[in-house]
């Protein structure tokens, strides 16, 4: 698998939309990302069926020629390349984290059921990539988050407008805090290995209209 490392700053900003609606029988819904030509940082949080990360982009047909995901373990980004097939392919599910690069403006769509358990991530000592899980619309800043996950000392989101990563450095306080919601994907630095959230955190519920 090809190997391509994208730019990272770890002081930089991101704007996208994230808003999740679902029917009240059939418990579905949807993510949309705005995506711009350039690098656009995007989460999967619905169960989509999806088993691959090619999957996803057949949706999107010409727009994209390169979607990565950050290996924590190598901290460095492992990216499939659309070579008339997606060279180094890799398996994405509900919660998964990518970055991708587009060739044109087009808005990306996370849409299927709740997942049956809640987004967890399991993160180690340097950068990890991560999204608020669907049943925590209680974290509306990266902060709380932050405080929550207790071993951060710094949180990054992508600005697509600006092609640059913006962060809320923990200097006792979260200077540059920045505005989250559910699905909102993110790039952190922990100083040492931690999961969130807790794996007994509250079950997923719909958001009804």
């Amino acid at each position: 698998m090809k190997k391509l490392i994208l730019p990272l700053l770890l002081l930089v900003a991101f704007g996208m939309l994230a808003a999740v609606e679902s029917d009240p029988s059939n418990v579905v819904g949807y993510v949309k990302y705005p995506c711009v030509v350039g690098l656009n940082h995007i989460a999967l949080p619905m169960d989509q069926n999806l088993t691959m990360a090619s999957d996803w982009a057949a949706d999107y047909p010409g727009l994209m020629d390169a979607m990565s995901y950050w290996d924590a373990a190598t901290q460095s980004w492992i990216s499939a390349l659309d070579l008339g097939y997606w060279e180094g392919d890799f398996p994405v599910g509900p919660g998964s984290v990518m970055m991708l690069y587009a060739l044109s403006n087009f808005p990306g769509y996370s849409i299927g059921d709740l997942p049956a358990t809640n987004a967890t991530y399991s993160m180690i000592a340097g950068l990890n990539d991560i999204m608020v899980p669907l049943n925590r619309s209680d974290i509306t800043m990266a902060g709380t988050a932050g405080d929550e996950i207790g071993v951060l000392d710094a949180m990054n989101y992508w600005d697509n407008t600006t092609q640059s990563w913006a962060s809320a450095l923990n200097l006792g306080y979260w200077e540059g805090d920045f505005p989250v919601t559910i699905a909102f994907p993110m790039q952190v630095y922990a100083l040492s290995p931690a999961t969130w959230p807790a794996r007994s955190a509250t079950p997923l519920r719909s958001n009804s209209k």
